[in-house]
């Protein structure tokens, strides 16, 4: 079966398809125009994009919005998380100087991820995986923010343990395992 995916981000994609179960193969959809994220919520924006770009996909297809969370910046990035400065480095540059001096680290990282089919929303599914923010970033693994969000489960941050290890308890791996659930037990 192939299950079609909304995004550009080569680190997704390589996410979406270690959550893939046995029989489903992730295919990126290309060659259609960019969908607009004028969505307040991540479930607002992943709705939108399945939504769209399912009319487009000859079967099933998921969307994922998702992002950082940080409780001192009153939630942000959030749903700007992939555009707050402009790209990785400078995103984490941001929340760096955001945080300069603040004692309260708490953050999480949130996932949510639509399934659609012919342009039609069939369910969505949420995800979030508490940390802190570090006041420096470590490691070398992951995208985003990985470097920055310590995990004290692990003692480290997401950028510091391998891509299996961290997809085990990610927001998207959480994500994706509900949806592959939804899947194989309700489609």
């Amino acid at each position: 079966m192939k299950l079609y995916c909304a995004t550009g981000n080569p680190g997704k994609l390589r996410e979406f398809r270690l959550a893939a179960r046995p029989g489903i193969e992730i295919e990126p959809l290309t060659g259609i125009p960019p969908c607009e994220e004028n969505g307040l919520t991540f479930e607002e924006n992943a709705a939108a994009k399945a939504i769209y770009y399912s009319a487009h996909a000859p079967g099933l297809l998921f969307a994922d919005d998702s992002g950082l969370e940080v409780d001192a910046l009153g939630g942000a990035p959030g749903i700007h998380s992939a555009r707050y400065a402009g790209n990785d480095q400078a995103n984490n540059e941001r929340v760096l100087r955001e945080m300069e001096g603040v004692a309260n680290r708490a953050a999480r990282f949130v996932c949510v991820i639509a399934l659609a089919k012919g342009g039609r929303l069939l369910q969505t599914f949420r995800a979030e995986v508490e940390g802190e923010i570090l006041r420096a970033p470590r490691g070398e693994e992951g995208f985003g923010y990985d470097p920055l969000f310590f995990y004290p489960p692990f003692g480290c941050s997401l950028a510091e343990v391998p891509a299996d290890e961290k997809f085990e308890i990610s927001h998207r791996g959480q994500a994706l395992a509900m949806m592959m659930n939804y899947i194989v037990y309700t489609t």
